[in-house]
């Protein structure tokens, strides 16, 4: 098992807005998920698929590239990012340090997961808006009560102002490559864990946000159950049942990176979702027609893209106390 090394700033501190929402829908708070598809340490992962420093610093500068499109697309920058697929600190820190990036302003938050893989889930935030109040890794707990090695769930507290909380959960759940009935159980037990995060006592006032990559689909009866349990809401569904989707696999887009948040009440603006699809991010399929996302690797051969998932982004209009 990996050594744990935990990353967590400015724990326990008060928080200051600087948020700018429609006039009338209190202030906006603005999110993004993506699965960046390993980016790994060239230092350590370099025999991995000739993982080259080249190519490494090109995958960073086309993520802060793709950050800055989605910023100009929804007029700002986002407060909170959730990634997947990062080997560790080290990536992190070389990402807002040496592109363009370095003067946005945003910390980290990442812990060492027990993935076999080595690649976890992480927090940016942008520090002049947010500080976070308390972060934790939560393992996933199989049915037998037993520590399944994989990607921890990030979850992270934000004080806002009057003392009122928000609280993201950042998810990466089991895939199926060793086949889609062999690892239901240990995306059950992902999702499981993930109700408990949620049900977790808070004040009435307190906002809980879970994102991630799923690796399921919204249909699929996982969902509808921690909906029901949770009274949250899943901002991909309608998206998905338009046909639309963060993935394509065999020709099909497929819905699998997400959110959850509590339903808008009298007081607020209906939170909105969007699939980001900039250009560059995007490649013709010769197989099957249309366009697909630009993938780092196919198979074991460098392609030169960016990520095989597409990023999503969420408005939500936050009531302030």
């Amino acid at each position: 098992m990996r050594r744990c090394k935990i990353f967590i700033f400015g724990l326990m501190v008060p928080l200051f807005l600087s948020f700018s929402g429609p006039e009338g829908h209190g202030d906006t708070l603005r999110v993004m998920f993506w699965n960046v598809e390993n980016l790994l340490n060239p230092f350590t992962s370099g025999a991995e698929r000739r993982w080259t420093f080249g190519r490494f610093r090109k995958k960073c500068q086309d993520i802060a590239k793709t950050i800055f499109w989605c910023a100009d697309a929804q007029g700002g920058l986002p407060d909170v990012i959730g990634l997947a697929e990062v080997e560790d600190r080290f990536v992190l820190g070389y990402l807002l340090k040496h592109t363009a990036l370095e003067k946005a302003g945003y910390g980290i938050i990442h812990f060492d997961s027990r993935d076999h893989r080595g690649i976890d889930v992480a927090l940016l935030y942008r520090k002049a808006a947010l500080r976070p109040a308390r972060a934790r890794p939560v393992p996933i707990i199989s049915e037998d009560g037993d520590t399944i090695d994989t990607r921890d769930i990030l979850v992270v507290d934000f004080t806002l102002p009057g003392g009122s909380m928000v609280t993201f959960a950042v998810n990466h759940h089991p895939s199926k490559y060793r086949g889609a009935g062999k690892s239901a159980p240990l995306r059950r037990a992902a999702m499981r864990t993930l109700e408990a995060v949620a049900l977790e006592p808070r004040d009435s006032a307190a906002v809980f946000i879970a994102m991630g990559d799923f690796n399921d689909t919204p249909g699929d009866t996982l969902f509808a159950a921690f909906q029901r349990n949770t009274g949250l809401i899943n901002l991909a569904a309608p998206l998905a049942r338009d046909g639309k989707g963060t993935i394509r696999y065999q020709g099909r887009w497929e819905m699998i990176d997400m959110f959850f948040v509590p339903p808008a009440d009298g007081h607020s603006q209906a939170p909105e979702m969007q699939i980001q699809k900039p250009p560059f991010l995007m490649e013709r399929d010769n197989v099957h027609s249309g366009e697909k996302p630009f993938r780092t690797y196919v198979g074991p051969r460098y392609a030169g893209g960016v990520s095989d998932h597409l990023p999503v982004f969420l408005v939500y209009y936050l009531k302030m106390y």
